[in-house]
């Protein structure tokens, strides 16, 4: 198994830690930014947060 299988696995198994971790990056580039970019932060956020649950379903299917 690779690093990136791993790295996958790991992110599929803890997705809510994950999205917690995405929300708080997002927060602290809001705050940073004065809200500049919230828009453009809020859509990626949503990318990030899909992807992580992509992952979560692969990871049930492979089981």
């Amino acid at each position: 198994m690779s690093f990136i299988d791993k790295a996958k696995d790991l992110i599929g198994q803890n997705v809510d830690k994950v999205e917690a971790a995405i929300e708080k990056a997002g927060d602290a580039i809001d705050a940073k930014t004065e809200g500049k970019f919230a828009g453009a932060v809020d859509k990626a956020q949503q990318a990030a947060k899909d992807a992580a649950q992509k992952l979560q379903g692969e990871g049930d299917t492979s089981a």
